[in-house]
């Protein structure tokens, strides 16, 4: 649109391509930026303002609004037969459309629906929080969990266009915006000691659309090199595959952020990293927590149910420095000394 002020940025996989909107006030143009004149099932969850959800459902031709409970426990086969179950009551085809509005958990349920729906229709996603903002709604990452773990059914199905309204960031309660910044410290970990830095002196109060957008941006790039997460993506996974221990052994209790926070740490202090002090640091600088009074048994017992497990081994991402990490294929006998050794 001529009058666009804001950032876009372009994930180029062909036919696949979308683009990643970022602009204050986003939400209220949806229809700048998508075909709204068709079916749309918006979905969101019981702790998104309802308010967001119906600016998108009053800019569309029909829709129809599916609200799911708040919390980790909506990405279950129960609630996604329900979401499904709602979209056919709606008449939904193959040419409608799925907004996700929210969150983590419901970008992940609602692009899990959409990729199953008559075998897959386009969905958009629309983060709300800064945890999915910089990280869960871009890459087509779709999925529930089972008993055994977290995001063990799923889909990769990459969203027709991501529209993050940075306005959206300020109804945050500050427990949840410091979840979302777990997944910020970890680009500046994985990738950009400049992001690192930048974070160490503004703290809370850093250049909000700039981070997000480099953010993005690394994410992007990433996904362009590997979109289906079978090399460089899965250093993206730095601080989450002790931290899925961390979320399943307290049933969900501790949240993605914070369980994530506590695995870069223990990975960072197990690898011996010289930056470790300061990975740490930043992390409790931001009100993050480090440790864990879950024991290394408890750990290793759920992380072995976690996806990243190959047959006898888990792929550990393990810190040399900060923008400096490498993928490190580790023996399932070694792992409990390893989280042993970080706790």
């Amino acid at each position: 649109m001529s009058d666009f002020i804001g950032t876009k940025l372009t994930m180029n996989l062909g036919e696949r391509s979308y683009d990643i909107i970022l602009k204050n006030g986003a939400l209220e143009n949806l229809y700048q930026f998508a075909r709204l004149d068709r079916k749309v099932a918006v979905v969101t969850d019981s702790g998104v303002p309802a308010e967001y959800a119906q600016r998108v459902a009053d800019q569309c031709r029909e829709s129809t609004i599916i609200t799911v409970p708040q919390g980790e426990a909506s990405k279950s086969f129960k609630i996604l037969e329900t979401v499904l179950r709602q979209m056919l009551e709606f008449n939904m085809g193959r040419g409608d459309l799925v907004v996700a509005v929210g969150g983590g958990v419901v970008g992940d349920l609602a692009g899990f629906a959409a990729a199953s729906y008559l075998r897959g229709i386009r969905f958009i996603q629309v983060p709300t929080t800064l945890l999915a903002a910089v990280d869960s709604s871009v890459g087509g990452k779709t999925a529930i969990d089972l008993p055994a773990g977290k995001n063990l059914a799923g889909a990769f199905c990459q969203p027709s266009l991501v529209l993050c309204d940075t306005d959206t960031l300020n109804s945050l309660p500050l427990d949840i915006f410091r979840d979302g910044c777990a997944e910020v410290i970890k680009y500046g970990v994985l990738y950009d000691p400049k992001l690192f830095a930048h974070l160490e002196e503004k703290g809370l109060a850093f250049d909000r659309e700039a981070v997000i957008t480099r953010c993005v941006e690394l994410k992007r790039d990433v996904v362009m090199e590997d979109e289906f997460d079978t090399g460089a993506r899965m250093k993206l996974n730095l601080g989450h595959t002790v931290g899925h221990g961390v979320e399943a052994k307290s049933h969900f209790a501790i949240s993605h952020g914070k369980a994530v926070a506590i695995g870069m740490a223990i990975v960072s202090r197990a690898s011996a990293c010289a930056d470790t002090p300061r990975i740490v640091a930043l992390l409790e600088q931001f009100g993050l927590p480090t440790r864990t009074d879950y024991s290394a048994d408890d750990l290793f017992t759920y992380t072995l149910s976690d996806k990243k497990r190959s047959g006898g081994t888990v792929n550990l991402i393990i810190p040399c420095a900060i923008g400096d990490c490498v993928i490190v294929p580790t023996k399932v006998e070694s792992l409990k000394s390893f989280i042993q050794a970080g706790l």
